[in-house]
């Protein structure tokens, strides 16, 4: 039996976010990134996050309540690396895993109905109701050896058996009620395909998106094109948006501008701070990246080229989704004010 969602007509749609948004959301920034500066170790952990789910659940609750206040207009939960399998692998069992999973998604829920509750009467705030996406991330993810930054899964993984794993937890994570399922860091066209083809199969009736990272900002991990990657996705209509995440911020811009000729599908972005991150030794190493004065300066960019959400990822902060916050929602588009400006003078004619 597939899974049965029923869709809020007024809050949880991506499509009318994006409207109430002003056409270009926030998301959050990055998860991992802000539990360090609150004194998380996770660096070696294969759970990487989600080992808090564990160890202490407040603290994931206190930082979506950060990016939240940063003006967040989506939250994703702390399932990234959340996996029945690498639950099992630490003790529990089957039955504590899937709490642990729908876990992810109720923190992420409580905490943005907390912080909307204290906002929706205060006159002139810029904030809209957030929604929660649940983060899928990749079979990579799971692995931990940094094969989601090449899509290298061997011989022995096929269609069926990235099926195989990443079902029970769509399934789990769908049942906990986010607004939004984000398969995330995906390198490959297998994987999107198995991605596609879940929802499909499992009548997922929330909207979901897919985003792949990129090395060499021209194609997928893998070394496939974004044109027969994005071919598979675009036979899907259960899948709403598509984009980048964890890639280089000076890819980003070069990557709208392709996704905009491959897809009519919202195009989302949220890239890391352009530090490069070892995979296998599970370390950043020192190399330029942008500041949020940088992220402020390229978002309007990103944006006007067609970006429907933006956001960050690894390095990023709730200072970081400031910056995008207040890009996004002080200053408007360059169609906004050129078209005001025609009005205008069509006005004093």
């Amino acid at each position: 039996m597939g899974i049965q969602k029923k869709k809020e007509i007024d809050s949880s749609s991506l499509e009318d976010l994006i409207r109430k948004a002003g056409g270009c959301a926030v998301l959050d920034g990055g998860f991992a990134t802000q539990l360090q500066k609150h004194g998380a170790s996770i660096n070696n952990d294969p759970l990487w996050s989600a080992l808090y789910l564990i160890k202490d659940p407040d603290l994931l609750k206190r930082v979506h309540m950060e990016y939240l206040e940063a003006g967040a207009d989506i939250l994703v939960s702390s399932s990234y690396q959340a996996t029945i399998p690498g639950f099992l692998s630490r003790g529990l069992s089957i039955e504590e895993a899937e709490t642990l999973l729908k876990q992810s998604v109720k923190l992420a829920v409580d905490a943005r109905d907390k912080f909307w509750d204290s906002k929706k009467t205060i006159p002139g705030n810029t904030y809209n109701r957030a929604l929660v996406a649940a983060s899928i991330g990749s079979y990579g993810a799971y692995l931990a050896d940094g094969s989601e930054y090449s899509g290298k899964y061997g011989p022995n993984v096929d269609l069926n058996k990235l099926k195989d794993f990443h079902r029970r937890r769509l399934q789990v994570l769908v049942e906990a009620g986010p607004d939004l399922i984000a398969f995330e860091t995906i390198p490959n066209k297998l994987e999107a395909q198995a991605c596609v083809e879940l929802v499909e199969e499992e009548s997922v009736e929330i909207p979901s998106w897919i985003c792949f990272s990129s090395v060499d900002g021209e194609n997928a991990p893998s070394g496939e094109s974004f044109q027969e990657v994005l071919d598979v996705i675009n036979q899907s209509n259960k899948i709403n948006a598509v984009g980048i995440n964890c890639a280089p911020p000076h890819f980003i811009l070069g990557l709208i501008q392709k996704f905009t000729k491959l897809t009519s599908k919202a195009i989302i972005v949220y890239p890391n701070s352009g530090e490069i991150y070892d995979g296998i030794a599970k370390r950043w190493l020192p190399s330029a990246c942008f500041d949020d004065d940088k992220f402020e300066e390229f978002v309007p960019i990103w944006r006007d080229a067609g970006a429907k959400l933006i956001g960050g990822c690894c390095r990023t902060t709730p200072a970081t989704i400031r910056s995008i916050s207040k890009v996004l929602k002080e200053r408007p588009q360059l169609s906004t004010v050129l078209i005001s400006s025609v009005q205008e003078m069509k006005a004093a004619d």
